[in-house]
């Protein structure tokens, strides 16, 4: 840790933040699921806003992956400036440390390198820093808005409910003492009259024992020095958690969380080559097709890839699978790829599905292994269902496709947000887990496609999905709900820059004589306590 005493400068790509804007800094954490939805909030905020904006990220591997290096080159024609850090060691890590913990590490080692990122766009940009905004993992970053006297606000790219979850969590361990961590009770109600068994919290909350816990409950003991939380959702799609929220805040027990979402990427970041996606696509009918994947980190183990072909083939619909490598630990989670199959024809997601499987299901299926373009697949006339793993950025593509969703969650905070969406908000049926291997079963595969495509309870949710369609649309209408809740956070950005860049030129006509040159910490500290 003493060798990040000394911070290299960050790497800074794209157009300078304009001089004549209050400027903001974004930090979303290592994953291109975190850096999608953070960069839609930047291009909003300076095209919506009339604000300059800088997405810096986290160097975790080298040179980003490609689909993370498409979105933030992506940033330039919409006049948001980007920067990497420099990357930060882990070889301590042990191998099985869990994805939450490297995330944690990553960031917390790259402070020192933040800090000198942000000292130099203070006194270089020339726009006045407005805000901060770390995302959910990075709190390890708000202090660093208390030494440069600007508010932080949190970004939560998921949703209101499992931000439930941090604070009831959070909550419970008030008045605990020093290394008292509690279990959250089970089941844990939910505002909007739902509960999560314990099996449906995120993995990191299911345990106090477990090391990820206590950091989580830390992070979300940072979460209340923040000054709101800007949430990736909409108010229609969950009007009591946003209530409960409010009151929350107004008892001062957590920020106050503004719904501003939902940040969905266009389909023309996707690019306009041709795919055999969208070809295939066009040649099926209207409405007729089912859409299934599991985002670009899930995995189903070998033997629920069986269960899931068997189960599409005996539905009797059309559908469009976009197929992964199995997993070769029997699991179905989230190994992020750490066990995937390797060798030789074994490296073909395809050759590991049911011999035949491909010949049987020809002229009606569709088994790709290359990357898609969901949101031009989604959007297609010809898709009607979205078998997903309930990944927040999937969830809110499907929503804003009008596509209704057989919920599918495997790790992370995707079983909350499965629960939330079958039980609260009404968009998808869920499927069921055999109790005596923990797999989803052909049959039920099979059963609950043909239900939300052809029966009483698929109509009803088809109705809802297309009612919230709607809503999000509005949304971000001239007078939509979210636009009015990021107008408000925006407001009190500006006019607390407007009173920061009066401070400090009178600070610097005061001491310009005597000092020119004052430290950057005293200058930001001075200014906290002033305004």
């Amino acid at each position: 840790m003493a060798s990040l005493a000394t911070s290299t400068p960050a790497a800074a790509a794209g157009p300078r933040p304009r001089p004549d804007r209050p400027h903001v800094v974004l930090v979303p954490s290592p994953g291109v699921g975190h850096l999608m939805p953070m960069a839609e909030l930047a291009r909003r905020l300076v095209s919506h806003h009339a604000l300059a904006a800088t997405l810096v990220t986290f160097n975790l591997s080298g040179d980003p992956d490609a689909k993370s290096a498409a979105v933030l080159s992506s940033l330039r024609a919409a006049n948001v400036s980007t920067a990497t850090l420099p990357a930060v060691p882990l070889d301590d890590l042990p191998d099985d440390a869990s994805i939450e913990t490297v995330l944690f590490e990553v960031i917390g080692r790259s402070i020192p390198h933040l800090r000198a990122f942000l000292r130099d766009v203070g006194s270089t940009a020339g726009a006045p820093l407005a805000a901060l905004v770390p995302d959910f993992f990075a709190t390890a970053a708000l202090p660093l808005a208390s030494e440069l006297g600007v508010p932080a606000y949190i970004f939560f790219p998921s949703n209101l409910s499992a931000l439930s979850v941090m604070r009831s969590a959070v909550e419970l361990h008030d008045g605990a003492g020093a290394g008292e961590y509690r279990d959250l009770p089970d089941p844990l109600p939910l505002p909007g009259g739902v509960s999560l068994r314990r099996e449906d919290l995120p993995s990191g909350f299911r345990d106090s024992k477990e090391s990820t816990y206590a950091q989580l409950i830390d992070a979300g003991r940072q979460y209340r020095t923040a000054a709101g939380i800007l949430a990736n959702a909409f108010y229609e799609m969950d009007p009591a958690t946003v209530e409960e929220f409010k009151k929350a805040a107004e008892q001062g027990r957590f920020p106050p969380a503004y719904p501003v979402g939902p940040f969905v990427r266009s389909s023309s970041d996707e690019g306009s080559v041709s795919s055999p996606c969208i070809e295939w696509l066009d040649l099926q009918p209207t409405g007729s097709v089912v859409y299934v994947s599991f985002g670009s980190a899930g995995t189903l183990s070998v033997e629920q890839t069986a269960e899931l072909a068997a189960g599409l083939e005996n539905s009797g619909h059309r559908f469009l699978w976009i197929v992964r490598m199995s997993s070769l630990n029997g699991e179905h989670s989230d190994d992020m790829g750490r066990n995937y199959c390797d060798g030789g024809d074994e490296n073909d997601p395809l050759a590991w599905l049911p011999e035949g499987f491909l010949e049987r299901t020809r002229g009606r299926g569709l088994a790709v292994s290359s990357w898609a373009p969901q949101v031009r697949v989604l959007s297609h006339p010809a898709t009607a269902a979205f078998v997903s793993h309930c990944g927040w950025n999937s969830t809110l593509e499907s929503i804003s496709s009008g596509v209704p969703m057989v919920a599918w969650p495997l790790f992370a905070e995707q079983r909350v947000n499965a629960v939330d969406l079958s039980e609260k908000v009404g968009v998808a049926l869920r499927l069921g887990v055999r109790p005596d291997d923990g797999l989803v079963g052909r049959e039920e595969i099979a059963a609950v496609v043909r239900e939300l495509m052809e029966g009483e309870d698929g109509r009803a949710v088809r109705r809802r999905t297309g009612d919230l369609q709607q809503a999000a649309d509005l949304a971000w209408a001239s007078d939509g709900s979210s636009r009015r809740a990021l107008e408000e956070v925006v407001s009190r950005w500006k006019a607390g820059a407007i009173r920061r860049a009066a401070w400090l030129q009178q600070l610097y006509c005061w001491d310009h004589a005597s000092s020119p040159k004052v430290l950057w910490k005293e200058t930001a500290s001075a200014e906290a306590a002033c305004t």
